[in-house]
């Protein structure tokens, strides 16, 4: 799978949120955080700043859901990465 123009699929990674105690949270209850984290599998030919396996945070409500070869993907704009880990 390769993306294309300035397009970006990612695979979501999912953290548990924890509190300032250690508790962690569930998604539902973390309503608070707009910002994801993912790993880029493929970046567009247009995309010249990020490369595979960088981690990226996104806006949560951003892109759409891809599936290829029985396992879901994240596909963004690049305008949707706010910043590089």
């Amino acid at each position: 799978m390769q993306a294309i123009n300035y397009f970006v699929v990612i695979e979501k990674i999912k953290e548990a949120p924890k509190t300032v105690g250690g508790l962690e949270l569930t998604e539902t209850q973390n309503s608070d955080v707009r910002y994801l984290k993912g790993k880029i599998i493929s970046a567009g030919d247009k995309v010249t700043m990020l490369k595979e396996g960088d981690v990226v945070y996104y806006d949560k409500h951003n892109g759409h859901g891809i599936q290829w070869k029985d396992k879901l993907y994240h596909v963004l704009k690049l305008g949707d990465i706010v910043l590089v880990e």
